[in-house]
């Protein structure tokens, strides 16, 4: 004849399962958890002034190029995290920027060859372990018909994982922009941030969310 538990043991092993069935749960059952997702970085066009090759000088230092030094416009630091949606580092990734010079000149040849060889105008860092990254360049200026903002890329393995643009709070330009008035409210606050004034330059800070 079957023991049957007593009360108290009844109880335990009761306790046990459903433990066990919420470690067990898949994550369309668990909405807690599923709401830690992040949301990705919107996407928006390359534009189209990415370099035809990239330049032999493309680090992270977008005021040197070579030997020469760019002094136009206001220095900025621009950084942040990479992450993917659950929050992780995407470690090894690529992160491009480029930009026009104060003039509004790209260096492209689409661009007529305008811009002033100083200025670097595209770099790219390899993020670590922490995903963080970092480059100094210059406060985004504005040119014919476009509000101030830096080209941004992401790649991971050869493959792009996000394509966007960076634009300035606060900046006159934004709500006459074709491209940044598409954008809903939440994309216009994931890409729209703060350049704070500092004593080495202007800082921003730019979290960048992608599907990895």
């Amino acid at each position: 004849m079957p023991t049957v538990p007593s009360p108290s043991r009844r109880h335990l092993l009761m306790g046990g399962a459903s433990v066990i069935a919420a470690t067990a749960a898949p994550a369309w059952l668990t909405p807690a958890l599923a709401q830690r997702s992040l949301r990705p970085t919107p996407s928006q066009s390359e534009g189209p002034f990415y370099p035809v090759a990239l330049p032999a000088d493309n680090d992270f230092d977008l005021l040197r190029n070579g030997l020469a030094t760019y002094g136009k416009g206001q220095p900025a630091w621009v950084e942040g995290v990479l992450t993917d949606t659950r929050g992780v580092p995407v470690s090894g990734a690529v992160v491009q920027i480029w930009q026009c010079d104060q003039a509004g000149h790209y260096h492209h040849p689409g661009d007529g060859g305008k811009a002033d060889p100083a200025f670097q105008g595209f770099g790219q860092v390899t993020v670590g372990r922490d995903g963080r990254y970092r480059f100094r360049t210059l406060r985004p200026a504005p040119y014919s018909g476009r509000t101030p903002h830096i080209h941004v890329k992401v790649q991971l393995d050869g493959q792009d994982l996000l394509t966007t643009q960076l634009y300035v709070a606060g900046d006159p330009g934004n709500e006459r922009d074709f491209l940044w008035r598409r954008l809903n409210a939440e994309g216009r606050a994931a890409l729209t941030v703060p350049f704070v004034p500092g004593a080495d330059g202007a800082r921003a800070t730019f979290p960048i969310v992608v599907l990895a």
